[in-house]
């Protein structure tokens, strides 16, 4: 079994900090998409409505010497996110024969409370399973405005014990906290597959084509409920016609009722 690394400093972070980003890797695209499907859920009091959604799902990454990388990014429609939103990366330092979580900000995901914290953990982990099981998993604080709230922090501490995450605090108001794991081999790599879901091209393809179909018989529908209005209106017109007639007839026939009864 190797020995457990050394604790790292301050500056030892500092330090891995900047090589991380100064890294050739470090601005890498997404070079595989796959499609998911958020599965519309009941509205939340605190997050708003949850509709039925697709996201772009990006995957990227590399296996070196010293280092290996897998970066995961997810892509809104017609939605703008911040830099460090929707990303998740996993380092692989060889010669420590650890595994790190990032970006230091932490896993900021958009749209919230729809399952895709622990999807993107869950293909992390997975990943880091296959090839480093045995690497032992880097300590990462946890940015208290990822806590603001009581129900923030349930949420978020549920996810990342569900993944097999240790959470500890570090202060009695529950303010600084950090997860950490024995080893890659204990976390889980599971989520919840009835809310986010990975489509298959040939499923994409298959949605398309349902869509396509309900679109033209919906256009069928609405071709006849139109064809219906104007057979409406034309009886219309001539129940307009004939009650304009009969009250014409009526006033002509009160007239001469009246013009003999006045002779």
């Amino acid at each position: 079994m190797p020995d457990s690394p050394a604790p790292q400093t301050e500056t030892d972070a500092a330090t891995q900090a900047v090589v991380e980003q100064s890294h050739p890797w470090a601005e890498l695209a997404p070079e595989h998409f796959r499609l998911l499907r958020l599965a519309p859920l009941p509205t939340d009091r605190h997050t708003g409505a949850r509709p039925l959604r697709f996201i772009q799902f990006g995957r990227v990454e590399r296996l070196g010497k010293h280092h290996s990388l897998l970066r995961l990014t997810l892509q809104l429609p017609n939605q703008l996110v911040r830099k460090e939103q929707n990303i998740l990366e996993v380092w692989a330092n060889h010669s420590q024969r650890l595994i790190s979580f990032g970006p230091e900000t932490g896993l900021l995901v958009q749209p919230e409370n729809r399952g895709l914290g622990r999807f993107m953990l869950a293909q992390g982990i997975g990943w880091a399973r296959q090839h480093f099981a045995h690497y032992q998993v880097e300590t990462t604080a946890l940015a208290s405005k990822d806590a603001f709230s009581d129900e923030a922090r349930a949420r978020r501490d549920h996810c990342l014990q569900a993944q097999g995450l240790v959470v500890e605090y570090l202060d009695p108001l529950n303010i600084k906290a950090q997860c950490s794991a024995p080893r890659v081999s204990s976390l889980h790599s599971d989520w919840h597959t009835e809310k986010v879901q990975i489509v298959e091209l040939l499923d994409a393809a298959n949605m398309l084509q349902q869509a396509d179909q309900s679109v033209r018989e919906f256009e069928v529908k609405v071709r006849k409920l139109e064809n219906r209005v104007e057979v409406f209106k034309r009886e219309d017109g001539s129940l307009r016609f004939t009650i304009a007639c009969l009250v014409a007839f009526c006033v002509f026939q009160a007239g001469l009722l009246i013009w003999m009864a006045t002779r």
